[in-house]
């Protein structure tokens, strides 16, 4: 069916996969056997705890993590996750690691400061954040309480694919932009987060993963209740009312990816798409111009820039024209950003690329 859908690159709340539209929109009024829509149910029916239980299995199965690891469905986005995790695990005496890749990075290390000693380990400030750190430009704490890494920059477009080695100390992640794009292993993090508006579903769940070890150095008092994690790990995310709809939408994306050929096949879906996009740059002649170092290129969020604000701004204008949205870069950066998350088919890489073509040659 033609639907007259724009090719979608905006960076969050982004595309859903058709298939899990069509399918939501296919059981709206009411969903098999239960007779009305998932957002009318109770989260303490049986309806909704199979859909609950079923996303938890589905992304314990992609992610291949026994029942030592803890799935929660939160709400608050990564923003509140930057002040629940020093809140829970910077205890006292004890130092907290964090490595500055870019404006999210920064601004957890903000929040973490609220609550105890934060060691900025690495700062890629005097490079404009172009690159991921080496292993030997990262000065780590002895004993810290825990080291956090942003997996991928969504405004800068920088990603990490080898992740530090963060000695002895567990290791924590914002992988909101990246989640479930590439194959990873999943098991050297003690905790993972990630706001699900990008590559997991719409906005207003927030996928929280701790591991259990990690969870008993947590603090047991002084830590209000709604954001305590254990308290949501004792109540399987059910302490309050959680965002069902959000939940539901989550699992058809994850079954969505599990058809794709789980992680390996969406990210050789994923390569494809940002090698023909970056080919495009690297061959245009210095007309699009990559702004971040080839070795740290994310494949989530690809950014470019071009010789001026106004040939950037018709660039933009004629693209949304044309039938494509979201590629405007970061207000406190500019430029271009096309995010190709996992619901962007490749069709719509070799759209826009082909329109960059002829957008240069008129130009």
């Amino acid at each position: 069916m033609n639907y007259n859908r724009i090719w979608n690159f905006n960076a969050g709340p982004a595309a859903l996969p058709l298939e899990v539209l069509e399918k939501i929109h296919k059981d709206w009024f009411n969903y098999p056997n239960a007779g009305m829509n998932v957002m009318e149910m109770s989260h303490r029916g049986k309806d909704y705890e199979t859909i609950h239980n079923g996303a938890i299995t589905s992304l314990k199965k992609l992610l291949n993590l026994n029942d030592s690891y803890h799935i929660l469905f939160l709400q608050g986005g990564a923003s509140l996750q930057f002040a629940m995790v020093p809140m829970n695990f910077l205890t006292e005496g004890k130092t907290a690691d964090y490595i500055h890749t870019g404006a999210w990075a920064g601004k957890a290390i903000k929040e973490a400061k609220l609550f105890g000693k934060v060691n900025v380990a690495y700062d890629g400030k005097s490079i404009n954040y172009s690159r991921v750190p080496r292993q030997d430009e990262v000065s780590l704490t002895p004993g810290a309480a825990y080291v956090h890494v942003t997996s991928n920059e969504t405004i800068g477009g920088i990603e990490f694919f080898d992740y530090l080695k963060a000695s002895n100390a567990p290791l924590i992640c914002d992988m909101s932009s990246d989640i479930l794009s590439h194959d990873f292993d999943a098991k050297p993090f003690s905790m993972i987060y990630a706001g699900a508006q990008k590559n997991l579903g719409p906005s207003g769940v927030t996928l929280v993963i701790i591991r259990d070890d990690f969870l008993k150095t947590a603090k047991t008092t002084g830590i209000p209740t709604m954001l305590s994690y254990q308290t949501h790990i004792d109540e399987n995310s059910l302490y309050n009312t959680p965002p069902t709809f959000g939940i539901y939408t989550m699992s058809l994306v994850l079954q969505w990816i599990e058809g794709q050929g789980g992680l390996p096949g969406i990210e050789k879906i994923n390569r494809t798409k940002a090698d023909t996009l970056y080919s495009a740059i690297d061959n245009s002649g210095g007309f699009y111009k990559g702004t971040v170092e080839v070795g740290s290129r994310s494949i989530m969020n690809i950014c470019f820039t071009m010789a001026s604000e106004e040939l950037e701004d018709k660039f933009i204008k004629e693209a949304k024209g044309a039938g494509f949205v979201g590629l405007k870069g970061h207000r406190s950066v500019g430029g271009i950003r096309v995010s190709a998350y996992n619901a962007v088919p490749l069709a719509a890489i070799e759209a826009l690329t082909k329109f960059m073509g002829e957008f240069k040659w008129k130009n």
